[in-house]
């Protein structure tokens, strides 16, 4: 055995390719999320008119990301031998799914919330859920 192939090995373009969109996606996606909320504080005291245009232009960058985490997170599984996962990965693996579903869910439903409360109540259900996820996506990297 040579020393070149004892260790790990770099990926193939198309896999550096597939997870580089993916993490590029979740950063959007997930550091976005909690950025903004970290500034609404801030725009809502300094510029209150602001905040509703402030919103829509992270939505234009927001849901393209998603968008851009299903193909891939679709992309990813199919590169996979998934028929031999464990049922411990298959399991965290369906809980992922799910959670990446609320997130969308809980990001939509606070997009077109009328109340602060139902506004508030589902930013916090979508980040957990997003957060949530990505940390289940590391424990399936392996």
């Amino acid at each position: 055995m040579s020393l070149e192939t004892a260790g790990p090995q770099l990926a193939d373009a198309l896999t550096i390719l597939r997870l580089s969109l993916h993490v590029f996606a979740a950063c959007v996606w997930v550091g976005g999320q909690i950025t903004l909320g970290g500034l609404v504080p801030t725009i809502r005291r300094e510029a209150p008119q602001s905040l509703t245009g402030v919103a829509r232009a992270f939505a234009r960058l927001a849901w393209p990301a998603y968008a851009l985490l299903i193909v891939t997170g679709v992309w990813n599984v199919a590169a996979m031998h998934v028929g031999q996962a464990s049922s411990a990965w298959n399991l965290v693996f369906a809980v992922k799914m799910a959670l990446v579903v609320v997130a969308g869910v809980g990001t939509f439903v606070h997009q077109r919330a009328t109340t602060a409360s139902l506004r508030g109540a589902a930013a916090g259900v979508g980040t957990l859920a997003t957060v949530a996820a990505l940390v289940l996506g590391v424990a399936l990297a392996g």
